[in-house]
């Protein structure tokens, strides 16, 4: 690839799987120094009217114990499992993303979300805790109205979500480097190593 243009990656999330905040730690770490440029992609992994998970019932409690504490020890990120019940639905949260990408602050959008979500349990499908995130970013709130109701914000959303489905992305966080995926966890290591790679082929 030529030098000067960044190598692009598709980075597929939801906004409600721990493993994406985790994963976002690990993208940060394998592409620290790289000319890289990172597009976040939507995932609904419980789209309305699918019911979302309850963390009361046993399954989220019991995957927290064996999979997602162990794992944010390991990497030493704090993070804790909501009480938000039932979990929210994430597509305003995503149409939000929309806006703050425009106004290059997909990123920051990205990591205040989840952490707001998995460090201080607030409901990131609540309109007005995405409002505050927009002000926390220097966003203004309006435009998170505008676009939630925006008919192109939305069909851009199912657009996003039919490449998902186009690159057979079935877990988050999921990874594309062309049409190349890598699904699931990344290992930082390998992880750079093959964007190395990729960079200098």
């Amino acid at each position: 690839m030529f030098a000067d243009q960044p190598l692009k990656i598709k980075v597929w999330i939801d906004f409600v799987c721990p493993y994406c905040l985790l994963g976002e730690a690990v993208i940060q770490e394998a592409t620290t120094g790289l000319n890289v440029e990172v597009e976040w992609m939507p995932l609904e992994l419980r789209p309305y009217p699918t019911p979302t998970l309850r963390p009361e019932d046993d399954y989220l409690p019991d995957a927290w114990r064996s999979g997602v504490y162990p794992t944010a020890k390991r990497m030493g990120i704090d993070i804790k499992l909501p009480t938000v019940s039932p979990q929210p639905y994430t597509r305003t949260a995503f149409l939000g993303l929309q806006y703050a990408a425009k106004q290059g602050k997909a990123d920051a959008y990205v990591d205040v979300v989840l952490k707001a979500f998995f460090q201080q349990d607030l409901d990131i499908g609540n309109v007005d805790v995405l409002k505050n995130i927009y002000v926390e970013l220097g966003l203004s709130p309006k435009e998170l109205d505008r676009v939630v109701a925006s008919n192109e914000a939305n069909a851009l959303h199912e657009q996003g979500l039919d490449e998902a489905a186009r690159y057979g992305i079935r877990a988050v966080p999921s990874l594309a480097v062309g049409e190349q995926v890598l699904s699931g966890m990344p290992d930082a290591k390998r992880l750079r190593e093959y964007l190395v790679q990729q960079i200098d082929s």
